[in-house]
């Protein structure tokens, strides 16, 4: 704790001091959240580690609620007066007549390590670090000779919070993110095709292992039969199996957002209404989990102070709870769940998701292949657009195969899938027993950007519009 103390070039009497003032005009409650994050990335193109790039960000943001008033300020300096400055212009945002409350003395609060840093990254300089995207680079180069540009990046991001609240909340946490992305570009016969892997974790330079470019290799590898092989399917309403880890991003997108408390309390989810009711197949359990160890998502301590956690949102079938933030928990009147998140310290904490996955059913993706007809298996999706109330989305999907009686055949792809999150949760008939988490860069983008990850077990949706050819 002492460390954070210097970092932010303050005392415990001084956060003390800072909350009085925030709750100087009336405030049911106020936080502080200091941070300071370091970021560098390198990035290999045309053959070479070519860009080095290093950033670093710091300040302060002080929040105050009151009786449905929240007033916000920051500074980008831990100055004694622009803190105070913050302090007072948040306080002021939230004015309302009322008590005057008095914070609570600190207390410092403990949790769980989730993301050790194992590796630190003064052991890996810049130059080893060159080197292990340039070998990364040779190694996916090497895959085909349809392969004419590759493009990777290694990025480290490191964040030191201090938080503290009038609820007496005191506590520090050391968040470390490391990311590695390529792109690969591949030409045959004029026609242009591409490839994107990555994979981030909560951890130091020990991730950086020649099996985890073992693993991203095969991954690219696995793919480049189907490339050029892979046509656009004619359209229409048909079934969709969805394989396991990367479909997440539906869930998390269709689904995941109606189920964050925000939109709830303000009646725009369309599960508003229907907490405690079954909303889907008792073969069903969605999670939203704060406590994966090393997981983009994993959270210790959310920044309002709350730990964090594994929270069911369906369990088989029934909807058990929204995703919190402390002003959510109040108005339900039930305790927050450690969604309480932001980008930085210049945004005010709101309900967000973390690792967004749903756990195991029974069975195998090849028992649930066999099973249709006719309809599409897909595996890779890619951006898509959904709209959160009533949940109706399109997502497009980068590659997949036809299933025909009960085989996978023609690889496919640029196509579309339309539907409404809630709908297609409900029209779930089959879930495996193959549940996996996505390790990819996910990032939300909810008002502000949050680190987050996905995944679910193959599954099929008995009834979706795929848009291809007529």
């Amino acid at each position: 704790m002492e460390k954070y103390f210097s970092l932010f070039q303050v005392t415990e009497e001084a956060i003390s001091g800072l909350l009085q003032s925030a709750l100087s005009r009336g405030g049911d409650y106020a936080d502080i959240f200091f941070e300071s994050t370091t970021s560098d990335e390198l990035t290999l193109r045309d053959g070479e580690v070519n860009a080095v790039e290093s950033t670093a960000d710091y300040g302060v943001g002080i929040r105050v609620l009151k009786e449905g008033h929240t007033g916000y300020a920051y500074a980008e300096s831990t100055l004694p007066a622009e803190m105070e400055q913050a302090a007072r212009t948040a306080a002021g945002i939230a004015d309302t007549p009322g008590l005057r409350l008095t914070p609570a003395p600190l207390k410092r609060l403990s949790a769980p390590n989730r993301y050790p840093i194992l590796g630190d990254w003064s052991d890996f300089d810049l130059l080893r670090r060159k080197a292990f995207l340039q070998h990364f680079g040779e190694r996916l180069s090497a895959l085909s000779g349809d392969i004419t540009k590759v493009i990777a990046n290694l990025a480290y991001d490191h964040s030191d919070i201090l938080f503290a609240n009038s609820l007496g909340d005191l506590y520090c946490d050391e968040r470390p993110i490391t990311s590695l992305v390529a792109h690969c570009i591949l030409e045959r016969d004029g026609r242009s095709e591409n490839i994107a892997v990555s994979r981030s974790f909560r951890r130091g330079s020990e991730m950086l292992t020649e099996s985890l470019l073992d693993e991203m290799v095969a991954e690219v590898a696995a793919h480049i039969p189907y490339l050029f092989e892979a046509r656009r399917p004619k359209g229409g309403q048909m079934p969709v199996v969805m394989a396991a880890g990367s479909s997440g991003i539906l869930l998390h997108e269709a689904i995941g957002h109606a189920f964050e408390a925000d939109f709830n309390r303000k009646g725009i989810s369309i599960f508003s209404d229907k907490m405690g009711k079954h909303i889907c197949s008792p073969q069903i359990s969605v999670v939203d989990d704060a406590t994966l160890p090393a997981n983009r998502g994993a959270v210790n301590i959310d920044d309002e102070g709350v730990p964090g956690q594994k929270t069911y949102m369906v369990r088989e079938g029934v909807l058990t709870s929204y995703l919190h933030d402390r002003i959510s928990a109040a108005h339900y009147g039930v305790a927050p769940t450690g969604n309480g998140r932001r980008e930085s310290f210049r945004f005010n904490p709101i309900p967000r998701m973390r690792c967004t996955y749903m756990e195991n059913g029974s069975g195998s993706q090849e028992e649930i292949i066999h099973s249709v007809r006719r309809g599409i298996f897909v595996d890779a999706f890619t951006n898509g657009q959904v709209e959160i109330g009533a949940g109706d989305f399109t997502f497009y999907v980068k590659s997949g195969f036809l299933i025909e009686n009960g085989r996978l055949t023609q690889p496919i792809k640029d196509i579309n899938i339309i539907g409404n999150g809630p709908e297609a949760l409900a029209d779930i008939v089959a879930v495996a027993a193959d549940s996996r988490v996505d390790d990819g860069t996910w990032t939300c983008g909810k008002d502000q950007y949050c680190p987050v990850s996905c995944g679910m077990p193959s599954v099929l949706v008995k009834s979706l519009i795929v848009g291809g050819d007529v």
